[in-house]
């Protein structure tokens, strides 16, 4: 794992984060997001998915849903909130 994932997803599951990354399509997106565990959903079990070190899966608070990103891909991040 990289030093950057670590830290991102360090700061994630302690802050709301505002990751500012380019799209597949070369769109530029800003996502509120968190991994923070008051805010997650229940989990409904372990995924089957094999885990991609390059993408990394976050709770986008505005869509109220699970989003993704290329780690390579981030442009700008920073943290926006406490969560408590």
């Amino acid at each position: 794992m990289t030093k950057m994932r670590v830290n991102l997803v360090k700061n994630l599951k302690n802050n709301v984060m505002k990751i500012n990354f380019t799209k597949l399509n070369g769109e530029t997106r800003i996502m509120n997001c968190t991994l923070h565990e008051s805010v997650l959903p229940e989990s409904t079990g372990k995924s089957e998915r094999k885990e991609n070190p390059d993408v990394l899966s976050v709770w986008d608070i505005d869509k109220n849903a699970w989003r993704s990103f290329r780690l390579d891909s981030v442009n700008e991040m920073k943290v926006i909130e406490g969560v408590l």
